[in-house]
């Protein structure tokens, strides 16, 4: 497909998830009948279709084929999310009564950001608690009850380097779920962590700058900026370059935040290179998925090492954030190289992918 082509398919999916999140007054959708039938399967695939399904709700475009696949799945999402909350109370309730407190982050509490229940696909329950804590929690959570739950357990997010996990405890605040009190990042720290996963992934989901999105716009008055910044101003200026985004590209209100001129200096090769992504977001075709056949066996049996060192090549975003680089406009090939080298070096220590 030429870059042209693909950079319209993924304007098509910014235009149709600009402000989806909202309760109303969404940004003018400009979108035919066909270039709904277009982008339908790239919502589908990013986990962004019940988001696609709210802009066009109250549009003629509800009517149509595409539209009522759509519907479909924010309907199915509206039943999901109610599983999900019983399983995260499953989860909660044998961690409290075993005394291992945990922070409950991304998935749910992104989505409890959204208006309403069903925008936000379930997924992974990511649990983080304290280092002394996690021999106990493994045990915990291994129950056949808990089996259903698909917990990912942390001692600690990458996302998140810098901040201690006293830190984070001390910030973070409960919230009622059913019978439980759950606990999760204070709004400063999930935002921080939003904007740094997005970004150390290669912003290949539209739905994470969604997520981003929804939490600029419901912040409360008493957010501490500094606290979302961190010490770190490389990490401080990814933070700031994920808000960019989610501004440019999906019309998140950012007019009256304190670093909205600074986040508006984005690099042209960053926009395009997001809308590159969303051409083609679909979980098969992102690293690792994309290059199944280790290195090392086409080190031994080099007919396929060209294909597979291509395959390899780092996502030009990935590569800033994974060697700790700056999001300007010098040229990206530096960081990927460097990121190659830490891989390589990585291979020959540990032989790993």
């Amino acid at each position: 497909m030429r870059s042209r082509d693909v950079w319209r398919q993924g304007s098509l999916v910014a235009s149709v998830l600009s402000g989806a999140w909202r309760s109303s007054a969404f940004p003018p959708l400009n979108v035919s009948e066909a270039e709904l039938d277009e982008v339908t399967p790239l919502l589908l695939g990013s986990g962004a279709a019940a988001l696609g399904w709210r802009r066009i709700a109250d549009t003629d475009l509800r009517n149509t084929p595409s539209g009522e696949v759509l519907h479909q799945v924010y309907r199915l999402q509206s039943l999901q999310s109610e599983i999900l909350e019983r399983k995260i109370e499953k989860v909660f309730r044998p961690l409290r009564e075993a005394r291992v407190d945990a922070i409950l982050v991304k998935g749910w509490v992104a989505a409890g950001s959204y208006p309403v229940s069903g925008l936000r696909p379930d997924g992974d329950i990511d649990l983080c608690v304290r280092a002394e804590h996690f021999k106990l929690a493994e045990e915990v959570l291994s129950v056949p009850e808990a089996n259903d739950c698909r917990v990912d357990l942390h001692k600690h997010f990458e996302e998140l380097k810098g901040r201690s996990i006293d830190e984070l405890f001390g910030r973070s605040t409960l919230v009622d779920l059913g019978n439980e009190k759950v606990r999760t990042l204070s709004p400063e720290d999930h935002l921080a962590l939003l904007c740094i996963h997005f970004l150390k992934h290669g912003a290949w989901r539209p739905l994470w700058l969604c997520d981003i999105g929804v939490a600029i716009e419901a912040l409360p008055q008493n957010f501490d900026w500094s606290v979302c910044l961190g010490h770190n101003r490389t990490r401080a200026g990814w933070i700031t370059c994920a808000i960019g985004l989610a501004n440019r590209l999906l019309d998140a209100k950012t007019e009256k935040l304190p670093i909205a001129d600074e986040a508006m200096e984005l690099p042209a090769w960053l926009v395009d290179n997001v809308l590159q992504q969303w051409s083609n977001p679909f979980p098969m075709n992102q690293a690792p998925m994309n290059h199944p056949i280790p290195i090392t066996y086409l080190l031994r049996h080099p007919t396929g090492l060209i294909e597979g060192l291509r395959e390899r090549w780092p996502n030009a975003i990935v590569a800033t954030v994974s060697v700790n680089g700056t999001f300007n406009n010098f040229p990206r090939l530096p960081y990927q190289m460097a990121n190659c080298i830490s891989r390589m070096g990585s291979l020959l220590i540990h032989g790993v992918r």
